[in-house]
């Protein structure tokens, strides 16, 4: 029996903790979407693609990369993206406000992997939630963009201690093990597939509308059109389709006020 669901994930900025006083350096912020789709509506992922490149006259079969494409070609492609029957899951990380970065310089990869423990909490509820009982077997696949010098065995290994620790102590870790296995994670090359490059999208629309440029000016165009993907719960999205971390959305406004462009989402 196939999945109920296929989460595609992909990320926007790094994961470096230079911050110099111009705005030069590392990124400010860092993104990590899911793009979260039923198994029987994932076609709807290539059609899109396929769409969008005949609208921006690109040639059949050519990978889009959100940040390569001129902000009148990324409207019309991420208009596209937020009329897909999916729901999106986005963790915003304002690197500047983590208490002990030292922690995840140390390791390698350790700030990806805790934001990715982030999302798939909130990946787990909302394919849970509405997850059908005639439809698939009610767990999620997922998929990562993958990155070249990233181990996903490591990834997987780490989600199982993950679970491992939910079943001990539920308010710690709160991936829902009905939903979430970690032998159905796998990584891909962006190009090979239309979900992953939705997913690119969705993480590089919010991230421009975090980062500030050299001009102090933040692109926040595309979010009317991923507004209606956010993953709500009781009509919430802050806290599951958006979750901002390393504090609430209030602490994190008073230090770095573009965060305000997430109100009203």
């Amino acid at each position: 029996m196939t999945t109920s669901f296929v989460a595609y994930i992909d990320e926007s900025g790094d994961e470096g903790f230079v911050f110099n006083a111009d705005g030069t350096g590392s990124s400010r912020w860092f993104v990590l979407s899911a793009a979260v789709i039923r198994q029987v509506n994932d076609a709807q992922m290539v059609s899109c693609l396929k769409e969008a490149r005949a609208v921006l006259g690109k040639p059949p079969k050519t990978p889009l990369h959100f940040v390569g494409l001129k902000h009148d070609q990324r409207v019309p492609y991420i208009r596209r993206v937020g009329a897909l029957s999916m729901r999106t899951v986005n963790v915003l990380v304002y690197k500047p406000l983590i208490a002990e970065p030292e922690k995840f310089q140390s390791t390698k990869y350790l700030l990806y992997r805790y934001v990715t423990r982030l999302l798939l909490e909130r990946v787990s509820w909302l394919c849970r939630d509405q997850r059908r009982a005639d439809e698939g077997d009610g767990f999620c696949e997922v998929i990562f963009s993958n990155r070249s010098n990233m181990s996903y065995g490591d990834m997987r290994d780490y989600l199982k201690l993950l679970l491992a620790q939910a079943e001990d102590d539920p308010q710690r870790v709160q991936i829902d093990a009905t939903v979430i296995n970690p032998d159905q994670i796998r990584s891909v090359e962006h190009s090979k597939l239309a979900g992953l490059q939705v997913a690119d999208a969705v993480a590089s629309g919010f991230h421009f509308a975090l980062k500030v440029n050299r001009y102090g000016e933040t692109e926040t165009g595309y979010l009317p059109h991923l507004k209606k993907t956010i993953y709500r719960h009781r009509n919430m999205a802050m806290g599951y389709g958006l979750k901002v971390w390393p504090e609430d959305l209030a602490t994190v406004k008073s230090k770095a006020p573009e965060a305000l462009n997430l109100e009203g989402l």
